[in-house]
């Protein structure tokens, strides 16, 4: 063994283990809004949850991904501690898909010329050339996170063949022979080493994967090699739950610790079955066999599924012990606690999940902005300390969700490549300033009417009609943001911008008839002020849904995202037929409101 022997064999494993994770963060990304939907709805009964586990495990190819975004799911509230506990299993099981795959290293092509095809010395490059071609080729719709998959496979078969080759030189030495054979004589220190071993690499797909490449050297035994399987169960498992404990919640932190639980008890279960099959003389035939590629894939597959199914039953005892371990936290009066813990690390790794987890924020934070502002008009007529102090409460609500959120998003910025992300992130950067602008704006309504209430000021007759009438064009303009930010609706978001047109219009006709009304003295100067710094308010309320609606409208059609500025100042021309005809229709339909 030399130094050359050394280089190849951590060369082999650098490139299998970054074509394991080009091709499960490919996968990742690719399915992420499935794999929310399915988790989210596929957890009814623990048959489903275990389904849903093993499925979506074998398809972005890392339990540790599956089981961390369960326990933000969790988290979130959005599945209950005692439905995620079948996934945990699954995960478990569906992680054994790997080696299955790797397996292939075992095949022999001789006499089938069609079987070549399946060699991993084929497979490599052959996916490396059908992924460059989607990546540089004629472009389709996800054709480079397709490519990006299909080159990490390739180079995760070339990293192996590497491992394999370089093996295959320390085979004479003696070295791999002695090393498995006195772990065959120690299950302690194998078992030690596979959970150390999948702990540093965080991930037992990959431990594995480098077990079956020492496989080709022909020296290892089942009797030397099923201790270091169990003990890579709980490696991996340690790497979960400690990410499942960053900035988590208490039913999070649980299903790192199941996990735990689950594994260990896989581990005591196996140990205790070998070792007493073996004593009984039923293992004799393979204990000192030599063991492949396909049989270690084969004896992985077997634990998982047979602990699996004799631990199923469990689930509820392993639920009630991790209530006893992680305790629960004292209960919060937030308002909007469960939402802003929703916004957990976990989700970096499946961004679409972490934006939507952004996106329940966004809208709680519209939500809580239109109704200060219906608040805030009510005290304009009607002075009450209680509205008062909620809007100001809700204000601070607002300000703390902005923050949160914002940050949220500097974090997910680090994560994400793809340009629909992007995309998605800019919206809702732009979202949490608007909506945090509208909040300011209800709190400015609500200090202008307690400094009237406070001065013994009133706005006169006609002026409260008025107001009234400005008031039902700005509910409408809020309706169609709600309805255009929450639906991605085209529709609604071109509705805002010639509505916006009239409330401009009316608030330089109202503008005027407080200015004769003042002259008339039918209104005091003060609350001539007052009326005039609300309507500044309305006006500027109006502006801001009109930004939320042509960023949706460049959110939904992209092509428009650097041309804004030319869409609204085309709009504003008279250039467009649609946006004349309803400017016109609302300009008529509330100046008459305005006459009457």
């Amino acid at each position: 063994m030399n130094i050359f022997n050394v280089i190849s064999i951590l060369g082999g494993l650098s490139m299998f283990l970054f074509g394991m994770r080009m091709m499960g963060d490919g996968l990742k990304e690719s399915s992420s809004g499935t794999l929310k939907k399915a988790m989210e709805k596929l957890t009814s009964t623990p048959v489903k949850a275990f389904l849903t586990g093993l499925v979506m495990t074998a398809l972005i190819q890392s339990s540790t991904a599956t089981i961390v975004i369960t326990a933000g799911l969790v988290g979130a509230g959005i599945i209950p501690l005692g439905q995620s506990l079948g996934i945990i299993i699954g995960a478990n099981v569906g992680t054994t898909v790997t080696g299955q795959i790797i397996r292939l290293l075992d095949l022999n092509a001789s006499g089938a010329s069609f079987l070549q095809f399946l060699k991993p010395s084929t497979l490599a490059p052959l996916a490396m050339i059908i992924g460059i071609i989607l990546i540089m080729g004629k472009k389709f719709k996800g054709s480079d996170k397709a490519g990006r998959i299909i080159i990490g496979f390739g180079i995760l078969f070339s990293g192996l063949l590497n491992m394999t080759d370089a093996v295959s030189g320390l085979t004479e030495t003696g070295i791999i022979e002695q090393l498995f054979s006195r772990l065959g004589e120690n299950p302690l220190i194998g078992y030690l080493i596979g959970a150390g071993v999948a702990f540093v690499l965080q991930s037992s797909s990959a431990t594995i994967g480098i077990l079956q490449a020492f496989s080709t050297s022909g020296q290892l035994t089942f009797g030397g090699i099923y201790a270091v399987l169990v003990g890579i169960y709980l490696g991996d498992c340690v790497t979960t739950a400690i990410v499942c404990n960053i900035g988590a919640k208490p039913d999070a932190k649980r299903v790192g610790v199941v996990n735990i639980l689950f594994n260990l008890s896989e581990s005591v279960l196996v140990l205790a079955a070998v070792t007493i099959i073996h004593k009984i003389g039923l293992l004799d035939g393979i204990w000192n066999s030599t063991i492949h590629s396909g049989g270690i894939a084969n004896t992985n597959t077997i634990f998982n599924l047979a602990c699996a199914i004799l631990l199923f039953p469990a689930l509820k005892s392993y639920e009630k012990l991790s209530r006893r371990i992680v305790k629960d936290e004292p209960e919060t009066a937030g308002k909007y606690d469960e939402l802003l813990d929703a916004l957990n690390p976990v989700f970096f790794s499946t961004p679409a999940l972490a934006f939507a987890r952004c996106y329940d924020a966004l809208l709680a934070m519209y939500g809580a902005a239109r109704a200060n502002i219906e608040r805030a008009f009510t005290l304009v007529s009607q002075y009450d300390e209680k509205i008062a102090l909620q809007i100001e409460e809700d204000e601070n609500n607002i300000d703390i969700m902005a923050d949160r959120v914002s940050n949220y998003l500097i974090q997910i910025s680090t994560h994400i490549s793809s340009p629909v992300h992007v995309e998605i992130m800019n919206h809702y950067y732009s979202g949490i300033t608007e909506f945090e602008r509208l909040g300011d704006h209800a709190l400015n309504i609500a200090e202008i009417a307690g400094d009237m209430n406070k001065n013994g000021v009133a706005f006169s007759e006609s002026a409260g009609e008025e107001l009234a009438v400005l008031q039902d064009l700005i509910n409408t303009i809020l309706d169609y943001t709600h309805e255009a930010f929450e639906k991605r609706d085209l529709a609604a978001a071109r509705h805002i911008e010639p509505l916006e047109e009239v409330v401009d219009d009316m608030v330089s006709v109202l503008n005027d008839n407080h200015l004769e009304r003042l002259r008339e003295g039918l209104c005091s100067v003060y609350a001539g002020t007052e009326f005039l710094n609300l309507l500044s308010e309305i006006e500027r309320i109006s502006d801001i849904c009109s930004n939320v609606g042509v960023a949706t409208v460049a959110r939904v059609q992209p092509e428009m995202m650097h041309q804004v500025h030319d869409y609204v100042s085309m709009l504003h021309s008279g250039r467009d037929e649609t946006f004349n005809h309803e400017y016109q229709q609302a300009h008529d339909r509330y100046f008459a409101l305005l006459k009457r």
